[in-house]
């Protein structure tokens, strides 16, 4: 029996920063306005000629650095993005080409901002079965091209960047000392319409109309979205630690999508983390989507908050709605 265990983590952020000064000429909030309802300060957006396939690329590559592995090496590559390169080929195709891994599995995941942890959970489940014993995991978003700079409910939160996590198998399955000891997954497709990109698919193609309505750019309903984050993601966190027998004081780190400040402030309060538990990057690169998870487990492992042994607690929540909770032993 094997497991997955997470070898390497890389990540990848635009050189282009942006502020709250920047962001609130189109609004009428003012910087300090805008920290204190996001918790963000600045974020980073893409340049013209940047794509989400070539952010993947670079949190990739630093996903390899010091593992002994490369690109060629892999068996599968899973890709978590609801803002690809094109409708088709996947950007895990566009992944694999500019990595140099030819004929491996590569596919998209669009799980919204909880699509690290559904990818995670395929990966793990193809380890388990034996089908594969390395896979590559990148969750990379450009949200800056799909939003209403007018709009103040979204054009203050999101960012672009990718995250990425190397996972191998591990002998030993449950029974090992490191590695994912359980990745949960839920859905609720009938609150679709809390957060959503209106138009661009089937149910309303690109025409004049729906780009002079600004249907080609995310909307959200703030305050129910907020309320039912919360809830459900606590109650799956709560679930998770009970079915592994662990207490959140057992937790050495816990990472969540990085949504919004004041969401990572309610979900400590309501689950009983100590701020020391917890690990955030939302204040510098601002809410990344699916991309999120991961870019600030880069910074957990790479700024020394996680060590070997070390129990670390995922969790994020997101359009569909998705949400999703992990636990690994690291």
């Amino acid at each position: 029996m094997q497991c997955g265990r997470i070898i390497g983590t890389g990540s990848y952020l635009p050189s282009r920063v942006v502020g709250n000064d920047e962001v609130s000429r189109e609004l009428s909030l003012d910087s300090a306005a805008i920290y204190r309802l996001t918790g963000i300060r600045t974020r980073r957006w893409v340049a013209g000629d940047e794509t989400t396939s070539l952010l993947a690329e670079h949190a990739a590559r630093r996903a390899f650095e010091g593992t002994g592995m490369s690109p060629a090496s892999l068996d599968a590559i899973l890709v978590s993005t609801t803002s690809p390169d094109m409708v088709f080929p996947s950007t895990a195709c566009h992944l694999q080409r500019r990595l140099g891994a030819p004929t491996v599995a590569a596919f998209d995941v669009a799980g919204s901002c909880s699509g690290f942890l559904y990818g995670l959970s395929m990966a793990n489940c193809m380890i388990n079965a034996g089908l594969f014993r390395r896979c590559l995991v990148v969750a990379t978003e450009v949200k800056s091209r799909f939003l209403d700079p007018h709009d103040e409910a979204t054009a203050i939160l999101f960012a672009d960047g990718a995250g990425a996590a190397l996972v191998t198998a591990e002998e030993g399955g449950a029974d090992s000392s490191h590695g994912l000891m359980g990745v949960r997954l839920y859905a609720d497709g009938g609150q679709y319409q809390l957060i959503s990109l209106p138009a661009g698919g089937s149910r309303q193609p690109t025409t004049l109309q729906t780009l002079a309505e600004h249907k080609h750019t995310i909307r959200l309903q703030g305050g129910p979205l907020f309320r039912t984050a919360v809830k459900r993601l606590s109650t799956a966190v709560q679930e998770i630690l009970k079915e592994f027998g662990v207490g959140i004081r057992d937790v050495k780190c816990g990472i969540f999508h990085q949504a919004n400040g004041r969401l990572l402030a309610a979900l400590q309060r309501r689950l009983g983390l100590a701020p020391d538990q917890m690990f955030s990057v939302i204040e510098q690169f601002g809410n990344t989507s699916s991309a999120s998870l991961p870019i600030a487990l880069d910074h957990a492992v790479r700024e020394g908050r996680i060590a070997s042994g070390d129990l670390v607690l995922l969790g994020a929540f997101g359009g569909g709605l998705t949400w999703a909770t992990a636990l690994l032993r690291w």
